[in-house]
């Protein structure tokens, strides 16, 4: 079933009808302010942090799922009756109400018709700016004079913490106050409190919020939650909207509301315009000065054109015309914008992260930052160093880094037992990349602190965290598990050991002996090859099960992902990292692959392992506390699947990495998002596999690593471009039956215009390369020969 459709030209997804399978979700904002909103006008509002500064509401995990939000309740005074101006909370019958919702990049646009009156509303967070905009457009298409009685409606949260403010009910009821200050709502809590503005975290300080509207006289207003909802009321059908008017309430204690009341009448074909200034302040200071600046709603339309070209530009540096139109709705659009909110907030912030987990995981962040590289390059060298800042002096990281509170040099160490063995590994994915894009070699060079002690070249953070590994080694040679080693079901215990990050370790040492030829390190080259050399032989005598690599031991030496067991015999992740860290040679990788192929392949993408676990022990293998088929128990865990598309294009499979490609790509399940369920536009995190009743169904939307790898799978190893530190290499591994593919590149501030040729249908293999106008020898284009804007046509053999 069809619930929308991509609109490519204004780079927005329109959903065509409201009912979708789950709430559909888009961000606003920024990693100072941000918001999350659906296609019901769902979602919460939050500053710096969505655990410790969420001053809007919403209730997780309850039905529907992304109630309450920013609503406009629309009352018609003769008629009585009442709507609100998104389907949802209101929810009239779809028969008679029709809605329309475009996600865009950083902004929100709800159509919607309901008894002949149109309403079009805007939201976005104009840049640089610490407030919302909610902009109401209404027309009366009637006949006769309408007149109309528009609330808004937004609940807040008594504490900015979460925490405090869902579960600690006995002090976060007694300490918001609610006020009305020139027309401007004042939301505070522990206003009695001094401001602690240099302290983020300290959730007892003073703080406010505030709520105006611009356009129309106000006429009255609700501030205590239970008055405007009435006491056994609910969103859809509140207290204040039956009878037609608010009580001006005031709340003091228990819960607080943003509710202006405004009367607006309109003759037959007329329109009239509203707008909500809703951020972060005092009432009678910043929320004064907002409502000046919005003098006009040519303020607010001037503002959204600046906001729609400066995201618009954020996502020009990469776009591709293929064959393949649903590839080119995510590439171009989709999947780049699903990796800059990924990189802004991590696994922080969304319908399904409610604020658990707070600040930038570090194996996460510095996953994600492979997406947005080549887009902001200067903000994501800061978010790099922030990261490497994270390491400990042992060569570990941080498990979590908080932008708001870091302080390098002077953290806590972790206690042994809490570093994961693949954190600082991910750094050599990372920081290559960054140089690779941006030319800057100098940046390895470059002094930074560890997060408890002492300060290193970057270099020399990376040999730390080799020799983390190293010196964490069990008596296979191989790297320990430690607290986990990204798959956090698998009970290695601290000493038992990885293949998988064994392979990582590996691609690690062979990364370190390319950058120390680079910068002339001799010595450090051959000490990273003597390691090298030790490992691949650890690896083939004590990783290798036979037909596949193991996925782990136990300390006991009890073997895990092997033949020998019943369940879980099998995992991904080795499979495709033998062939990423270059460990097999192209035969071997054939063959290894050709396994995955015929024990994991499902109609929506690879399995994490196969079968899923029932019976095993969960002291060995906790997946089986999940249901079989969900998450790390057999699901089509996404994040895995760029893995293996990068493994086939290494080995010049096209057809088979394509396919691998599809099979998880969101747009692709567009017509059937019955089946999926969630954002046909975004990555998720997994997929029920076959083990499950559910099989085909997506879970955990927008925040996941999958955002990242897809992307770089299709960039670097599907269409081939792959910055390397004196140039660009120009590789495709495409689908046969692509005659002919399209790429406009942003590289070191020239434009590529890219032409790939596949007259003889072939997967890989380039034969030539036209620069213009000169022949290229290999598939290699030295940054020299580049000029500011460059016509490159490449003929695959």
């Amino acid at each position: 079933m069809k619930f929308g459709y991509f609109d490519d030209r204004k780079k927005e997804y329109v959903i065509t009808r409201p009912d979708t399978p789950k709430s559909w979700s888009n961000y606003l904002g920024s990693t100072e302010y941000g918001a999350i909103i659906t296609n019901n006008a769902g979602g919460y509002s939050f500053y710096k942090s969505a655990a410790q500064g969420r001053f809007t509401r919403l209730r997780f995990n309850s039905i529907p799922m992304d109630q309450p939000g920013r609503y406009f309740y629309i009352y018609d005074i003769d008629k009585k009756d009442f709507w609100s101006a998104s389907w949802q909370p209101v929810g009239k019958p779809l028969e008679k109400f029709k809605s329309e919702c475009r996600h865009g990049t950083a902004y929100t646009v709800i159509r919607s018709e309901y008894d002949d009156i149109v309403s079009e509303t805007l939201y976005f967070v104009p840049l640089n700016k610490n407030y919302e905009y909610w902009h109401l457009k209404l027309t009366n298409r009637d006949t006769e004079k309408r007149k109309l009685r528009i609330f808004t409606y937004v609940e807040y949260a008594n504490n900015w913490n979460i925490q405090q403010d869902m579960n600690n009910l006995q002090y976060s009821q007694f300490i918001i106050k609610m006020d009305v200050i020139d027309n401007i709502i004042d939301h505070g809590t522990n206003v009695f409190m001094p401001p602690r503005p240099d302290d983020f975290q300290y959730s007892d300080q003073a703080r406010h919020t505030f709520l105006a509207l611009s356009g129309s006289k106000i006429t009255g207003f609700d501030t205590d939650r239970e008055a405007f909802l009435g006491t056994y009321g609910n969103y859809s059908k509140p207290l204040a909207l039956e009878r037609g008017f608010c009580s001006n309430s005031i709340a003091v204690g228990d819960n607080g509301c943003g509710v202006l009341q405004t009367d607006i009448a309109l003759n037959p074909g007329e329109t009239k315009e509203l707008t909500v200034v809703m951020g972060i302040g005092k009432a009678e200071e910043e929320g004064r000065k907002a409502l000046q600046e919005l003098s006009h709603p040519d303020k607010v339309y001037a503002e959204f054109r600046k906001l729609v070209d400066y995201w618009h530009n954020r996502l020009e540096g990469l776009t591709a015309e293929t064959p393949d139109e649903l590839f080119n709705s995510m590439f171009n659009t989709w999947n780049p914008y699903n990796c800059m909110i990924t990189y802004s907030w991590s696994r922080a912030a969304s319908l399904v992260y409610s604020g658990e987990r707070d600040g930038l995981g570090y194996r996460d962040t510095v996953q994600d930052m492979l997406g947005v590289l080549h887009l902001i390059p200067d903000e994501a060298r800061e978010r790099l160093e922030l990261m490497i800042t994270g390491q400990t002096s042992t060569g570990g990281a941080m498990p979590v880094v908080k932008p708001f509170a870091h302080k390098p040099g002077c953290e806590t160490r972790p206690d042994e037992r809490e570093y994961r063995s693949d954190d600082c590994l991910w750094l050599f994915n990372t920081i290559p990349a960054y140089v690779k894009e941006t030319g800057d070699v100098g940046f390895y060079n470059k002094i930074l602190p560890y997060s408890d002690e002492g300060e290193d070249t970057v270099f020399m953070h990376l040999k730390r965290a080799i020799e983390f590994n190293l010196k964490r080694s069990g008596k296979h040679g191989l790297p320990c598990g430690l607290a986990a080693d990204w798959n956090d079901c698998l009970q290695l215990g601290h000493d038992g050991e990885s293949v998988f990050v064994a392979f990582q370790l590996r691609y690690a040492l062979h990364t370190f002996i390319e950058i120390s030829d680079l910068l002339g390190e001799h010595s450090e080259k051959q000490w990273a090859l003597s390691h090298l050399n030790n490992l691949d032989e650890n690896i083939k005598k004590y990783g290798w099960d036979g037909e596949w690599f193991l996925r782990a031991y136990r300390a006991d030496g009890l073997k895990f992902g092997s033949k020998e067991n019943d369940e879980a015999s099998i995992f991904l992740n080795p499979q495709s990292w033998s062939i990423i860290s270059r460990h097999v040679n192209q035969e071997e990788g054939i063959r290894i692959m050709d396994t995955v192929k015929n024990r994991l392949l499902t109609d929506y993408g690879l399995l994490i392992c196969d079968p899923p676990v029932e019976n095993t022990d969960p002291n060995v293998n906790k997946s089986r506390v999940f249901n079989k088929g969900m998450k790390e128990n057999a699901s089509i865990f996404n994040h895995t699947q760029g893995w293996a598309v990068i493994a086939e294009a290494i080995l010049g499979r096209g057809n088979i990495a394509y396919d691998y490609y599809k099979r998880f790509m969101p747009a692709r399940y567009n017509d059937t998002a019955e089946i999926r369920e969630i954002e046909p536009y975004v990555y998720s995190q997994f997929t029920h596999s076959k083990y499950s009743p559910r099989y085909g169904a997506s879970r955990l939307p927008w925040l996941t690593g999958t955002a990242s790898w897809a992307y770089f799978a299709a960039s670097q190893y599907i269409l081939g471009l792959q910055p390397d530190y004196y140039g660009i290499k120009i590789s495709p591994c495409i689908p046969s039956y692509w005659n002919k593919v399209s790429v406009k590149r942003i590289f070191r501030k020239k434009l590529l215009d890219i032409t790939i040729l596949n007259n003889n249908k072939k997967e890989c293999g380039v034969k030539q390369i036209i620069l213009n106008g000169e022949k290229i020898e290999s598939d290699f284009i030295p940054i020299t020969k580049l000029k500011e804007t460059n016509q490159i046509t490449v003929y695959i053999e």
